[in-house]
């Protein structure tokens, strides 16, 4: 059984009679399997693999041209680690251990029977895409470049964490595998999502869910649908979110708040593929890819219970952390420009300039809320604004809103009483040193945004790093 959203690997069947073939091929694709191609003329191999190299081969050992022992030979040579699936007629084990050693990956006795033929694919199936997925790494870190940089133009960034994040997205997005995004809120998670949807190569659409505060019943119709009188009100059938996903990818965000219950149903749904709409009686199929996300610290609510640890483990076969935007301040100056223009272009009015102490304003402040957070801010600024210079006021308030302060100044990362001081203390010479040091670096450079962080005027400031020299 091929799994939902698992690696549809393209599978080449070789055998020299056509009703082999046929009831092969036929099981595959009940299974799941679409990729699947037959070549009754052994002879014609080599020159199909060139064209197009499968990730499994099924391989008769008897045939009339070029026998299947030659032809293992052909792919152990021509390509290594290609899973060889041999096919032979005869109980013979002298003949089966001669083929593992010539590089066969399993072997399977006719007439071949559907759970073996299924098992030995699947376990085929999880080695290629594993090997795929490390061969695109390994180029990925050898060239350390982006080779489809149009799938991430709506994150704009030039970040190393995130450039290594995108780096990753290409080489996974085609394994097939569930991927869970893990990032603060506002990071920027569902635009990844939508980055490994487009590098996936699946026709399908991407549906977005947000799964998080939904009891089981409404999960359950949310996700899976319900059919017509299922309960009460339920005047027509009504598809899923993963029915719209057919062939696509199934976000799910938020997945960290998931009840108990709901999380028994989609591992079910990871595990075997199958899901069960209201009010129906037999299960139904999915092929989507899952694609997960959340900002909760989900290895403790393992620790605790709360979020089942094999579910964890089915969502984190390929797991992405999105570094929060204060670990992103060299992009501020990319974002704020950005979005100046768009929300320039969303209200119809020409975009302002930003003030020279805008970014350094805003390289003192944490971000909660990250990306989303500065776009609101921008937005709120700009729907203010009423020509000139744009005002730094808006930024200011909000800061000082968030920050619960009468002041604009810096976000305070110590404990309950905003200080923290090192064993042993230092001295008052070494404070005054480090706190302005520490100034400059977040104002970077500017003294007017550092001296009014510290609350003396720039004048004073200067003075001190002049004493300081």
């Amino acid at each position: 059984m091929n799994p939902a959203n698992a690696f549809s690997p393209r599978i080449l069947v070789i055998d020299d009679q056509p009703s082999i073939l046929l009831a092969i091929d036929t099981t595959l694709r009940m299974a799941g399997y679409n990729h699947v191609t037959t070549c009754q003329e052994s002879t014609r191999v080599k020159d199909m693999v060139g064209a197009d190299t499968p990730d499994i081969v099924l391989l008769d050992l008897m045939m009339a041209g070029v026998d299947g022992e030659t032809l293992l030979e052909f792919f152990n040579v021509e390509h290594p680690g290609l899973p060889v699936i041999v096919i032979t007629g005869t109980v013979d084990v002298n003949t089966a251990v001669r083929c593992m050693k010539a590089g066969a990956f399993d072997y399977i006795v006719k007439p071949v029977e559907e759970d073996r033929l299924l098992a030995c694919v699947e376990r085929a199936s999880a080695l290629s895409a594993l090997r795929r997925e490390n061969q695109a790494l390994r180029q990925g870190l050898f060239t350390a470049r982006i080779e489809h940089p149009e799938a991430f133009a709506d994150i704009v960034t030039r970040d190393k964490q995130m450039l290594a994040v995108f780096q990753y997205v290409e080489a996974v997005a085609r394994t097939g595998q569930p991927v869970l995004i893990c990032g603060e809120t506002g990071a920027g998670k569902e635009l990844v999502a939508r980055a490994l949807h487009r590098l996936s190569g699946l026709d399908g659409a991407f549906v977005a869910v947000n799964v998080g505060g939904l009891d089981d019943n409404v999960f359950s119709d949310t996700l899976f649908g319900h059919t017509r009188g299922a309960f009460t009100g339920a005047e027509r059938d009504r598809p899923g979110m993963i029915e719209e996903a057919a062939g696509g990818t199934l976000f799910l965000d938020e997945i960290g708040d998931l009840s108990p219950a709901s999380q028994v149903k989609l591992l079910r749904l990871l595990q075997e593929g199958e899901y069960m709409p209201l009010g129906v009686d037999r299960p139904r199929r999915s092929d989507a890819r899952v694609v997960a996300s959340t900002n909760a610290p989900l290895r403790e609510l393992e620790q605790s219970g709360a979020f089942r640890k094999d579910l964890a483990y089915r969502l984190r076969t390929h797991e992405i952390f999105l570094p929060p935007l204060r670990e992103r301040r060299e992009d501020l100056p990319l974002l704020v420009d950005h979005f100046l223009a768009k929300t320039a272009d969303a209200l119809g009015v020409p975009k302002p300039e930003a003030p020279p102490d805008l970014v350094p304003l805003l390289r003192t402040y944490a971000f909660a809320g990250n990306v989303r957070e500065l776009e609101s801010m921008i937005f709120d600024a700009l729907s203010c604004h009423r020509g000139g210079p744009l005002s730094l006021e808006v930024f200011k308030a909000h800061i000082r809103r968030e920050l619960g302060t009468p002041d604009a100044g810096s976000p305070s990362t110590s404990g309950a009483d905003g200080l923290q001081f090192p064993d042993p203390l230092p001295t008052i010479k070494e404070t005054t040193r480090r706190l302005v040091e520490e100034a400059l670096e977040r104002a970077n450079g500017n003294q007017t945004v550092a001296a009014r962080m510290l609350g003396i005027s720039q004048q004073a400031l200067s003075k001190r790093l002049r004493q300081e020299k």
